[in-house]
């Protein structure tokens, strides 16, 4: 591994561990409250617990697309077309979350409003956003990774 990317690569599996550990120790117990503070909607625990299980799948995914993509600027081939596949499936991941979080966020804030947690309204909509812009940002690397694709194609043809 090279040094510029290995940070990175550290970095990486640091932010999956927390999320691991609450889809452990959080979320089940998170989903029998709701149950408990919702009684005559009882059966929306197991909605919550899956769009919150689906979420992690999808940023464990984007995690490992992420470790990839390090990879490959580790093997100097940043600019191919695995690189862009790369940065495609961060970009459907975290509109995969985005979508998720927007279903959910009336489900979100009505739990804030019952509970008096007015946080939680806020943390369900920094999700949202933030998960947005992640999916843009990836869709404007993975636009431009294309282009550098191309040019360098034209390049090796001109020569």
């Amino acid at each position: 591994m090279k040094r510029e990317t290995i940070f990175l690569k550290v970095v990486i599996v640091l932010m999956a561990l927390p999320v691991l550990a609450i889809c452990i120790f959080v979320v089940p117990p998170l989903s029998s409250f709701i149950a408990e503070l919702l009684p005559e909607w009882a059966f929306l625990q197991w909605i919550f617990m899956i769009a919150l299980y689906v979420t992690a799948i999808a940023y464990f995914i984007a995690l490992y697309q992420s470790l990839k993509l390090l990879s490959y600027i580790d093997k100097n081939i940043a600019f191919s077309v695995l690189s862009v596949k790369a940065l495609k499936n961060i970009k459907y991941c975290a509109l995969t979350i985005t979508g998720i979080y927007i279903l959910c966020l009336p489900l979100i804030l009505y739990m804030a409003q019952v509970d008096d947690a007015p946080g939680l309204g806020g943390l369900g909509m920094v999700i949202t956003f933030g998960a947005f812009v992640i999916a843009v940002f990836a869709a404007v690397l993975q636009k431009l990774f294309e282009n550098a694709i191309e040019i360098k194609s034209e390049n090796d043809l001109t020569v």
